[in-house]
């Protein structure tokens, strides 16, 4: 019983260590005058394309952003690559 116990504590904390922050890359714009970005955000929410998108616009919607499609949602190993790319959107919002 005690081993049985400890293997199921083990899947517990792999469990929980699996669920890791969850990012999206995405494009957005801005009117008047017309300008384009491309960001990279930490999703609160669920890791999910198509429930990103809300999230993301509320929060980029306080600097007059619209957000024009979330492209890929990953996890924090792929972050360090898009960085370059996205520039002052990395993370901003």
């Amino acid at each position: 019983m005690t081993r049985f116990l400890s293997y199921l504590m083990a899947f517990a904390v792999a469990a929980t260590t699996a669920q890791s922050a969850c990012y999206a890359d995405y494009k957005a714009k801005q009117n008047d005058p017309l300008r384009l970005h491309y960001g990279v955000i930490e999703l609160n929410g669920a890791c999910a394309v198509a429930e990103a998108a809300p999230e993301i616009q509320t929060r980029i919607a306080v600097d007059g952003w619209t957000v024009l499609t979330v492209l890929t949602v990953f996890d924090g190993s792929q972050l360090e690559q898009r960085k370059e790319s996205a520039g002052e959107f990395f993370l901003r919002y």
